[in-house]
């Protein structure tokens, strides 16, 4: 369910109306404009109060309110995982914009080629293909990232195995020999590596 934000109750809230109106009629009226004829009409806040209430989209109540690490979430999820409400908001949002319509078939298409399977290398050179084809420069860096590391990018997408435990045993030492702050020797770190 979408959540809009909280705010509270604000000396603005009377003139929601007419501030709507007016800039329903002039998408570009001035909020100085605004504020003198809220003011005229007993408003006795001052124009930085005004200022934030627009900016923060209080003014137009139908605006939908999504962070984008929200949306980010949602592009990222599992779309079985969605709820259908979620799932027709997402949907709205990425038709509203064709480098979102693009990214939205672009993420599923790249989960799915972190099964590691043999046939991942050709599907990797095909998406690298379309994300080159496709106007997402963030992603097109994303693909030069790839391409430099290509030979174990390869390797982690057709392969079953991985460096994983290497990696948490190197985290670990790491970690206990900050905890110790450098007082201790080789000898009891080594102990707290073998006990631990």
């Amino acid at each position: 369910m979408l959540r809009v934000p909280k705010y509270r109750a604000s000396l603005v809230d009377p003139y929601r109306e007419h501030l709507r109106k007016r800039r329903a009629e002039d998408p570009a009226v001035p909020v100085l404009h605004l504020f003198e004829e809220i003011k005229s009409l007993g408003f006795t806040g001052c124009l930085n109060l005004l200022h934030k209430y627009i900016n923060q989209g209080r003014a137009d109540a139908d605006r939908s309110q999504i962070s984008a690490r929200r949306l980010a979430r949602m592009l990222l999820t599992r779309p079985d995982n969605l709820k259908a409400e979620q799932r027709q908001l997402l949907d709205r949002l990425t038709a509203a914009c064709p480098e979102m319509t693009q990214l939205a078939v672009s993420i599923p298409a790249f989960a799915q080629l972190l099964k590691p399977q043999p046939a991942n290398v050709d599907a990797l050179e095909l998406w690298i293909t379309q994300i080159r084809a496709a106007d997402l420069p963030h992603l097109h860096a994303f693909t030069r990232g790839l391409e430099r590391d290509l030979d174990a990018v390869i390797a982690a997408f057709t392969l079953r195995y991985s460096n994983g435990p290497t990696e948490d045993v190197n985290t670990t030492t790491k970690r206990i020999a900050r905890q110790m702050h450098g007082r201790a020797g080789f000898t009891l770190l080594r102990h707290r590596i073998l006990l631990g």
